[in-house]
C-alpha cells in the first residue's frame, strides 16, 4: 500500500481518528489480525459471533499499526459508520493515484477464474511488477484488499471478480474500471442465487460493460454466451479458444502421462509452443485467455509462453501429489460445479496409472436442478473412473448416476477410512467437491 497517514485516510473515507492521526500505514490491509504485516492496516468488522475489534491487540502484535473499524480500539483507529464502504473507498482512491502507470485486468467466469488469474499473474509478472488476487478472494472485501496491495512500482493489477447476484461485478468494476476484462464462460455455478443461465451471463457481462474507456474485452470464442458480450464496433476485442476464428487459438493439444497439456498458441502474426506444468486439458484454454490478456497489455506471445511454462496454481486446484504406497492424488478440492467437475474427471482419466477413483462431494448452490446435475456428474464420472465415492448424503445422487461403480460414504471420515483400506499401488485418486463439503480434509488425511 502507498503510505497514508490516519489523518489522510480519515479524510478520504469520512471517518474520525481515535489516537495519533500522524501514524502512517505502509503495509497491506487485512481482515484477519493474525495475518497483519509490518506497517499494515487491520480492517475490523463486528459479526454475529465474532467482533474483529476485540482482536486489535493481536493485529498489533503481528505488525499492524492501525485499525479501520466502527468503534475505537487499543490501536490508533479510523472510526467509520460502514467499514466495508470505507475499505472500498480507500482502495479506489489508492488505485486512482497509481492509475497513470498501472494496467488493471479483471477476470470472471463461472469456473476457472482462479486458475486463469494465476496464469495471468505469471504472464504479467514477466513484464513488470504485478499484484494479483490471493487465492479466490474475489468479493466485495477481497477485491479492495488486493487493490490496497498496489504500490508505486506496481505495473499490473490482476483482479479476480466473483458474483452471486446481478450487480455484484458491476459494483466491483465501479471501484476500479479494468483496462482489460477477461470473461471465461457462463455456467451453472451459484445458479441458486442467479435463477437462470441468462442471469449468469448478464452478471458476467458486467465486467465488459465496466471497462475503462478504450479498454479491451478478452472473450471465450468457444462459449456463445460469452462471445456475444461485445462486438468489435464497441471497442477493442480479443477472443481466445479452440475455434478457428479465435484471435488467440489453441491447436495441437496433447497430454503427457500425468495429464499435463502441451499445445500451440497461435495468432494471425505468431505462434508459440507451451508446455504447462499443470494437470488437465482445460488449462490450455485458461492459458490462452491469459496470453490474450497479455497481448492486450503489451506482452509478446513468446514471452507469455515462457512464463506459462513456470506457472503455479493456488492451493487445492489440480494439485498432483505422490502418496505413500505408489498412489497418485489429484487434489482439486477447493470448489466444484458441474462444469469444473467434468473437467477434473477428464483430467483424472488422462493421468496414467492403475485404477481411477473419483471422490466427489456435494456441488452447492445449483438450485432446483441440483439433484439432476449431481446425477449427471455421477454418470459422467462412471465413464471415466473405476470407482466413484460419493461423500455425504447430499452427494448421494452422484452415486445414483454412477450406478454399479458407486460407493456411498456418509462423511469425510468414513471416506478416508474406506480409501485407506482399498487404495493400492498405481491407483489415481481425484478429490473434488464444493468448499462447503471440506473435501480438502480427505486429501490432507490421505497425504
Amino acid at each position: 500500500m502507498i503510505p497514508l497517514s490516519l489523518g489522510e485516510i480519515a479524510a478520504l473515507v469520512g471517518g474520525t481518528v481515535h489516537g495519533d492521526a500522524a501514524v502512517t500505514v505502509t503495509g497491506p490491509a487485512v481482515l484477519d489480525g493474525r495475518q497483519a504485516e509490518a506497517g499494515g492496516l487491520f480492517a475490523a468488522f463486528a459479526g454475529e459471533h465474532v467482533d474483529g475489534h476485540d482482536h486489535a491487540e493481536q493485529a498489533g502484535r503481528a505488525g499492524a499499526v492501525a485499525v479501520l473499524g466502527s468503534r475505537p480500539t487499543s490501536l490508533p483507529t479510523v472510526v467509520v459508520g460502514d467499514t466495508r464502504a470505507a475499505l472500498q473507498t480507500l482502495a479506489a482512491h489508492v488505485v486512482s493515484l497509481l492509475r497513470d502507470g498501472l494496467s488493471v485486468v479483471g477476470v470472471t467466469g463461472s469456473h476457472g477464474k482462479t486458475s486463469t488469474k494465476d496464469l495471468l499473474a505469471a504472464v504479467l509478472s514477466s513484464a513488470g511488477a504485478t499484484v494479483a488476487t490471493i487465492g479466490s478472494r474475489n468479493n466485495e472485501l477481497g477485491v479492495p484488499l488486493t487493490m490496497l496491495r498496489a504500490e508505486a512500482a506496481t505495473r499490473f493489477l490482476a483482479l479476480e471478480m466473483g458474483a452471486r447476484r446481478v450487480g455484484d461485478i458491476a459494483a466491483l468494476a465501479a471501484l476500479v474500471p479494468p483496462d482489460i476484462a477477461i470473461v471465461l464462460n457462463v455456467g451453472q455455478a451459484h445458479l441458486s442465487y442467479f435463477g437462470s443461465r441468462g442471469a449468469v451471463a448478464e452478471a458476467k457481462g458486467e465486467l465488459v460493460r465496466g471497462l475503462a474507456p478504450g479498454g479491451t474485452a478478452v472473450l471465450n470464442a468457444d462459449d456463445p454466451a460469452v462471445a456475444a458480450m461485445r462486438s468489435p464496433a464497441e471497442g477493442p476485442l480479443l477472443t481466445f479458444g479452440r475455434a478457428e476464428r479465435a484471435d488467440v487459438g489453441v491447436t495441437d493439444l496433447t497430454l503427457d502421462r500425468l495429464g499435463r497439456p502441451s499445445f500451440t498458441l497461435r495468432t494471425a502474426d505468431a505462434s508459440a509452443r507451451v508446455a504447462l506444468p499443470l494437470v488437465g486439458a482445460h488449462q490450455a484454454l485458461n492459458a490462452a485467455a491469459a496470453a490474450a490478456a497479455g497481448l492486450a497489455a503489451g506482452v509478446a506471445l513468446e514471452t507469455s509462453a515462457a512464463a506459462l511454462a513456470t506457472a503455479t496454481l493456488s492451493q487445492w486446484r489440480m494439485e498432483l501429489c505422490d502418496l505413500a504406497g505408489g498412489v497418485t492424488l489429484l487434489n482439486d478440492s477447493y470448489n466444484s460445479s458441474p462444469d469444473s467437475a467434468r473437467a477434473a474427471l477428464d483430467a483424472l482419466a488422462a493421468v496414467e496409472g492403475g485404477r481411477r477413483i473419483a471422490v466427489l462431494g456435494e456441488m452447492l448452490e445449483l438450485g432446483d436442478d441440483s439433484e439432476a446435475e449431481h446425477r449427471a456428474v455421477g454418470e459422467y464420472a462412471a465413464a471415466r473412473a473405476d470407482t466413484v465415492v460419493a461423500v455425504g448424503e447430499a452427494a448421494r445422487p452422484i452415486a445414483v448416476g454412477a450406478g454399479e461403480r458407486a460407493v456411498v460414504k456418509g462423511d469425510n471420515n468414513a471416506a478416508v477410512d474406506w480409501l485407506r483400506r482399498h487404495l493400492t499401488e498405481g491407483d489415481v485418486v481425484l478429490v473434488k467437491g464444493s468448499r462447503g463439503a471440506y473435501l480438502d480434509e480427505v486429501a490432507a488425511a490421505l497425504g
